[in-house]
Formats: structure tokens, C-alpha cells, sequence
């Protein structure tokens, strides 16, 4: 697989689809929000979030999947199942990144933000940007975990520099075991990040307004550090 920083082209079934960008125009905004839709949702589906955390002086690229699904099995298959399709999905999501950056706004001042399947892409794809040094804004994982068999050890090396790192699911999530959530912050935590381990008693595969506040906290703080002074 491609790392993120070679992922500026989308191959395989995602490459037929174009990203949503919404927003404060690329070429004028300060800041930026890559937002990746869950299996069934859309790109659409994504922008309430952005509004809900007050991100409404940025820009928005929300990738788009072929079929409204990023990869066809679930999210802790065999790696191999999920080809092609994991693949293409990363360099989709690698090159609304690379969108991003060719308009002037570099990472730290990208915030990654994924549903559902697209959380879990979007772990993914900043623990592999992680080999390049990557540091984000933040990255917000609302209901996921990383993507692979967890009886197979993963490889992760490098350092994501401080990147605020927020994991919330609920613990009655049928989706996403509570475990793997816990053991991708524990990664997250050997790369670097300064991890957010939000887990919710009771709360089922869906979005909470504590999620949409960590988000929104992570909005307050990129555009602090891009305001003139």
C-alpha cells in the first residue's frame, strides 16, 4: 500500500469518485476538515458534523466511496479481504489530504474526521502517516477502531508529534468492540499522539454531543493557532 504522503493520485474503485468540497473556499481558509463518510452514509451526511462543532469558518473535502462503502467485509477482517477496495480507500483519503495541502493549509492545520467505517479508515491512515512524521491538527474517530486482524501484530513506526488523537464509541457498540478501540488508543499513544479515550456506557453505534464537543474543541484550538496576532 502506498504511505499517505504518496497517496496524492486515488487507484483502484474509489478513483471513478470525486471529493465533496464545501466550505470557506480552499484558496481563502485558514483551516480545513477531511471528513470520511461510514459504510451506507455519504459525503453530504458528514457536513452537519462540521456545522454542529461550529466549523464554519473552514473548508471541507469529504471523499467520496464507490458505492457508499470503503471496503466490503468488516473493519477487523483479514487485510487481504478487504482488497482492493482498503487500498483505494486510503489513497482517497490521501489525496483529499493532498487537495488540502496543495492549497497552502499544511497538516497542522487539517483535522481528520471519520464515521463509523470512515473512522475507521481515517485511524488508519494517520497511524500510517505517522512514518512521515505527520503532525494534524487532530484526528476524530467517532466510532471506530484501526483497521486489521487483531490477532496479527502490527508494524507502526514513526511519530505523529503531539496530534491530538480522540477514540469515542460506546461500549454497547455491536459494530466496534470496545477492546479494539482501547488497543488503537494504545497505539495512537506509542506513536506520539496525545490520545482522547472517550468510551460511553450504554451508547450504541452513533454520534453524541460529547463527541461533536471534543470535536469542536480541537476546531478552537487549530484556529487559535492560526489567528493573526
Amino acid at each position: 500500500m502506498p504511505t499517505p504522503n504518496e497517496a496524492a493520485v486515488v487507484v483502484g474503485p474509489h478513483a471513478a469518485a470525486s471529493p465533496l468540497v464545501a466550505g470557506v473556499p480552499l484558496a481563502t481558509a485558514a483551516y480545513a476538515l477531511v471528513m470520511v463518510h461510514g459504510r451506507g452514509g455519504s459525503a453530504e451526511g458528514m457536513l452537519p458534523i462540521a456545522r454542529a462543532a461550529k466549523a464554519t469558518d473552514a473548508a471541507l473535502v469529504a471523499p467520496v466511496a464507490i458505492g457508499n462503502s470503503w471496503y466490503p467485509q468488516r473493519f477487523l477482517a483479514p487485510t487481504a479481504l478487504n482488497e482492493p477496495w482498503l487500498s483505494s480507500a486510503l489513497s482517497a483519503l490521501g489525496a483529499a489530504v493532498a487537495q488540502v495541502r496543495s492549497a497552502g493549509i499544511a497538516d497542522h492545520r487539517i483535522i481528520l474526521v471519520g464515521f463509523s467505517q470512515g473512522a475507521c479508515l481515517t485511524l488508519e491512515y494517520a497511524a500510517r502517516a505517522a512514518v512521515d512524521g505527520a503532525r494534524f491538527g487532530g484526528v476524530v474517530a467517532m466510532a471506530g477502531a484501526l483497521i486489521g486482524d487483531p490477532a496479527v501484530a502490527r508494524s507502526d513506526r514513526g511519530s505523529l508529534h503531539g496530534t491530538p488523537v480522540v477514540l469515542a464509541c460506546g461500549d454497547a457498540d455491536t459494530h466496534i468492540p470496545e477492546d479494539l478501540v482501547r488497543r488503537s488508543a494504545d497505539v495512537f499513544a506509542e506513536l506520539g499522539a496525545l490520545v482522547d479515550l472517550r468510551i460511553y456506557p450504554g451508547l450504541g453505534h452513533d454520534i453524541t454531543g460529547d463527541q461533536i464537543a471534543a470535536l469542536a474543541a480541537i476546531v478552537d484550538a487549530v484556529r487559535l493557532e492560526v489567528a493573526p496576532t
